[in-house]
């Protein structure tokens, strides 16, 4: 799971901008596997109730990703080919 400000996400996912409620200054983010694992993270949190805010797609990073709303923050489940996700789920970002 990363953090960052929601500043970031407009430009990050080609989608406009939303109004915010809750605290709405931050995204999560959950980082998965593969693109099926994202499909399936976003299938499962809309069950659950959550409002679908962008269907998964690549990303102009070279990743995979989608965001959804459950409450009032703003979530993305993502994959990120260069951030490869290890058995125990950390990643670990070069630089």
């Amino acid at each position: 799971m990363s953090i960052s400000p929601t500043p970031i996400w407009p430009r990050s996912s080609a989608y406009p901008p939303i109004p915010q409620r809750g605290t709405g200054g931050i995204t999560l983010a959950l980082n998965f596997g593969n693109e099926q694992e994202v499909d399936a993270a976003l299938a499962h949190a809309v069950e659950a109730g959550a409002r679908l805010v962008k269907p998964a797609s690549r990303a102009e990073w070279g990743g995979y990703s989608g965001y959804f709303r459950p409450d009032g923050h703003l979530w993305e489940a993502a994959f990120a080919p260069g951030f490869p996700a290890a058995d125990d789920g950390t990643i670990d970002i070069p630089g």
